[in-house]
């Protein structure tokens, strides 16, 4: 009875082992890809490198409470998925299953935190950096991304209680709602 034991011990840790090989490889690779990115975050801080922010969202700025064609469930629909795919996913969505084993989030881990280090050491170097982000228009810039963001969060969340007033199945509405009747078209 005690050799099967070990058997089947000595086989998962041989299949961790390797899974765990892997997984090093891959934070590695992980780092080696944003290497080039995070040593050239001085480049954001002279605004050399502005983010580009999304149309859905500059149009969510202008006027994030604008109704005009969203007469239909679908054309609702559309919109809050146009601004899932440059906010990501909302509040009401549940979070992605994390499949990966312990060692794989392990070395993200550790990849995240080597380019955070490359990035911080990057601009480091640069005296007065608050003062060139504000001379450059980098700080203002980010300020503009941030309200650009917060507006599409609220056009997402006002359309998703239209979607509900409406009794539009999701993604018009949030996830957990379900319209009493057939949604409308």
């Amino acid at each position: 009875m005690r050799t099967p034991t070990v058997i089947i011990v000595l086989s998962c840790l041989v299949a961790g082992g390797c899974n765990a090989g892997h997984s090093a490889m891959q934070g590695a690779e992980q780092f080696g890809a944003g290497f080039g990115e995070a040593a050239t975050a001085p480049m954001d801080v002279l605004n050399l490198r502005p983010e580009v922010i999304p149309t859905v969202l500059l149009q969510a700025q202008a006027n994030p409470y604008d109704m005009r064609n969203m007469s239909r469930c679908s054309t609702i629909g559309t919109e809050i998925v146009r601004l899932d795919e440059a906010l990501g996913p909302d509040m009401d969505e549940p979070p992605p299953v994390d499949g990966r084993y312990m060692s794989e989030r392990a070395a993200d881990a550790t990849a995240e935190a080597a380019l955070g280090a490359v990035r911080d050491t990057a601009t480091d170097f640069i005296p007065g950096r608050s003062w060139i982000r504000r001379l450059s228009g980098a700080a203002q810039h980010e300020r503009d991304v941030q309200s650009a963001i917060q507006a599409g969060r609220m056009r997402r969340a006002f359309l998703k209680g239209m979607g509900m007033q409406r009794n539009c199945a999701p993604p018009a509405a949030p996830s957990w709602f379900q319209p009493t009747v057939t949604g409308r078209r």
